[in-house]
């Protein structure tokens, strides 16, 4: 009998003990639900996220106080910034055996930052969204914003470097350029673009594309994918351009509370059979080339997710601009308070 007590009070004490949070900052949409079960199951710990829908909306919750994140995923051009603000720590490689499969093609391609603060994790791209059944024929360009018979029909994201990225592409600029009047070329042409526009939003294009709502957006290529699953009529169109590629690092917060899980997650994401049902959830690519011969062959031939060369070429990766970062928020500051 004292013996079953025992046993019973040891059951009881486990049950009651607090499980492990493994508290995340991250995009919407991002992970495929099993997958973190799965991790869940195997590390005895229970996922907790929080979502934001800018890399200025993460590093502005992040400033002003908010703690207890073990993993972050800035987009590349941010990384510097937190890394300078010494908000990171340091990731253990040499725990990571699934390094050996990401993509060094792509990553020396697009130049991915070597940095010992963050793996890249994700390939985003900002692409045209559209409904077929309402545009025929689409010439793909950036300039279709400038089509006043779409006005109050049309959104851009509410993001500054992708806005901005896209008027100067169209305008034959680079999107990291420092030169002031190319940068003042590009607001005079947004100003323009946004008066045909129903907003700038960066989440509920979606829903706008699949209820007909919107019948043209700029939006990130896996979201685009993702309506399109469930709204046929809902296409994807790459700008003759080129795109804006920005590659969502993995980073563990200076504060992380559970640094040795956060590290074990970010081995695990890229375990090949991981990697490959986080693809076919979102459609945005995850460099890791293992993943890619356990994908569909719908998915290996998805332009959205393997742009063609001839787009690739003219396309460029968001990247750092140091001190000019002043004159995209200048720029940017008068797009917004534009009529």
């Amino acid at each position: 009998m004292i013996r079953y007590l025992y046993l019973v009070v040891l059951l009881c004490a486990a049950c009651s003990s607090p499980q492990r949070e493994l508290r995340i900052y991250a995009w919407g949409d991002y992970f495929d639900p099993t997958t973190l079960r799965e991790f869940e199951k195997r590390y005895h710990c229970q996922i907790v996220i929080d979502t934001y829908d800018s890399n200025e909306a993460m590093y502005a919750k992040l400033k002003l106080g908010a703690s207890g994140y073990d993993l972050l995923f800035p987009s590349n051009y941010f990384m510097s910034l937190l890394q300078q603000e010494e908000m990171l720590q340091p990731i253990d490689k040499a725990r990571m055996p699934n390094l050996t499969t990401l993509d060094n093609r792509l990553m020396e391609m697009i130049h991915a930052e070597e940095t010992p603060y963050g793996l890249p994790y994700l390939m985003t791209y900002t692409g045209l969204g559209y409904r077929k059944d309402r545009i025929a024929d689409i010439q793909p360009s950036w300039t279709l914003f400038g089509h006043r018979a779409w006005r109050g029909r049309m959104t851009m994201v509410n993001d500054m470097r992708e806005v901005l990225g896209a008027a100067l592409l169209s305008l034959g600029y680079s999107i990291n350029t420092s030169e002031p009047h190319e940068i003042d070329e590009a607001v005079e042409l947004l100003i323009g673009w946004k008066r045909n526009l129903a907003k700038f939003e960066s989440e509920q294009y979606k829903n706008g594309l699949a209820s007909a709502e919107f019948i043209l957006s700029q939006g990130y290529t896996g979201d685009i994918l993702q309506v399109r699953e469930e709204e046929p009529e809902v296409e994807l169109a790459l700008p003759r351009e080129g795109l804006m590629i920005s590659i969502d690092f993995v980073a563990i917060p200076a504060d992380a509370p559970h640094p040795e899980l956060a590290n074990a997650f970010i081995n695990f994401l890229y375990e090949a059979t991981i990697a490959a049902r986080n693809i076919e959830r979102t459609f945005y690519l995850i460099p890791n080339t293992a993943a890619y011969a356990l994908l569909d062959p719908s998915l290996r031939d998805n332009n959205g997710l393997f742009p063609p060369d001839e787009i690739l070429q003219k396309s460029e990766v968001i990247r750092d601009i140091g001190p000019s970062i002043r004159l995209y928020n200048k720029a940017w500051s008068r797009v917004k308070a534009a009529d």
